[in-house]
């Protein structure tokens, strides 16, 4: 099963508007297109948004998160997988998204930090929803660990599990393992937490039987492995996802109390003309070719498949120059607010509020902050803007608001959240 709510891809398209054919771009979709010339997220008019909170500015869909969750959830029904969904709070940890989710009930949270944990639980998760899996865990992580015996802890060291059955004897655990064996969006190793390279993710095989002594040493009981291999997989992957989930039944067939595997997330969205959403009813026939064949509940967390593309951030142009043989185009938004083009070059592409009818140029886009590696898009085709015109960067609901940083005092920003 499709994305339900994505449409048909289109790699002819521009993304500043229609493709050549007069086909609608790559990147529109039901919830985000033009009306009346002019781009909507849902109802909200986005150039009118920009207007009234200034730029720059967070715009999240909420019903789009929502619809994709619902649409998870059919996926793995179809696919006769018991499971559960922990939502990655690491994705966007907006205090008003997380309290909507707790509210309705269809998933819990995936946490990887004491502070995210009592995030989540302030905002209505009850601990027993709530997945931890972290690394590099000190002694306070621990202590906190220890308050919510009801947090479904992943340990994903030999350390972590000797200090936390000192401190919890007899709870019941589970582990995070490295299947060596990874999986990211286009074969980007950035993207990857496992495979040939060692990595710090993770318990691997060969020091599994160290890690069951010591549980057994203070009486806990491993009933759950984890592992997240990779980020913003989509259908070209899966053949990669199948050989990880295999990987991951050498550590099951050691553990005999193992009542669930949890996949992680890494379930990607659409970055470039192109690529087309992920085919749920086929991940979800990839995961239950394996994990269908053993007597567990499947649990997955989704971050950015999620919020990535119900979310877009919106800037001001501040200027249109050619230096040399480049056309630049400013933006009042830099990399500090939506790191991923920069840090692992997934792209927010760039779309015009409000269309020009302008002849088209091809554009460096840039932002605000004093740093060579602040580009939103290289060789980008726009009808040309003018001083003021509104710029929305798509994708940007994922891994943008939750990795801001005030780099150069540039990371003042609004947020809105569209229940609607």
């Amino acid at each position: 099963m499709s994305d339900p709510a994505a449409v048909e891809d289109r790699p002819g398209a521009a993304a500043g508007g229609a493709g050549t054919d007069g086909a609608a771009p790559w990147w529109q979709r039901p919830d985000l297109r033009h009306v009346g010339g002019r781009l909507h997220l849902g109802s909200c008019d986005l150039d009118a948004a920009a207007e009234r909170l200034g730029t720059p500015a967070y715009v999240l869909r909420a019903p789009r998160v929502a619809a994709k969750l619902e649409a998870l959830h059919d996926a793995l029904d179809g696919a006769g997988l018991a499971h559960r969904v922990f939502y990655a709070i690491k994705a966007n940890r907006s205090p008003k998204l997380l309290t909507w989710l707790a509210a309705r009930g269809r998933c819990g949270a995936d946490v990887c930090s004491p502070e995210e944990l009592l995030l989540a639980y302030s905002c209505g998760f009850p601990e027993e929803a709530i997945s931890f899996t972290g690394t590099s865990l000190s002694a306070t992580d621990i202590e906190i660990l220890a308050r919510f015996p009801g947090v479904r802890v992943n340990l994903d060291s030999l350390s972590a599990l000797k200090r936390l059955g000192a401190a919890c004897p007899g709870r019941r655990i589970g582990l995070r393992i490295n299947p060596d064996a990874g999986i990211g969006y286009g074969g980007n190793d950035m993207l990857q937490y496992s495979g040939a390279a060692a990595t710090k993710f993770g318990i691997y095989l060969d020091r599994l039987p160290e890690a069951i002594a010591i549980a057994d040493a203070h009486g806990l009981v491993i009933e759950r492995i984890h592992f997240h291999a990779g980020c913003g997989y989509l259908d070209r992957e899966l053949g990669q996802l199948e050989r990880v989930l295999r990987a991951a039944e050498a550590f099951m067939a050691q553990l005999p109390d193992l009542a669930q595997v949890n996949i992680g997330g890494g379930l990607g969205v659409p970055h470039r003309p192109g690529d087309a959403p992920l085919d749920l009813g086929r991940w979800a026939a990839a995961v239950a070719q394996v994990l269908g064949l053993h007597s567990v509940e499947m649990a997955v967390e989704p971050g950015d498949f999620l919020v990535k593309d119900a979310g877009v951030l919106l800037a001001g142009v501040t200027y249109a120059e050619r230096r040399k043989d480049v056309d630049f185009l400013g933006l009042d938004a830099g990399f500090n607010l939506a790191m991923e083009p920069a840090f692992y070059d997934l792209p927010c592409a760039p779309v015009p509020a409000v269309p020009r009818d302008a002849p088209e140029t091809r554009y460096t886009v840039v932002g605000n902050v004093n740093e060579a590696l602040d580009k939103w898009a290289e060789d980008h085709p726009l009808p040309a803007p003018e001083e003021g015109d509104t710029m929305v960067l798509i994708n940007a609901g994922g891994y943008a608001a939750s990795m801001r940083s005030d780099h150069c005092l540039r990371g003042d920003v609004r947020e809105l959240i569209l229940l609607e």
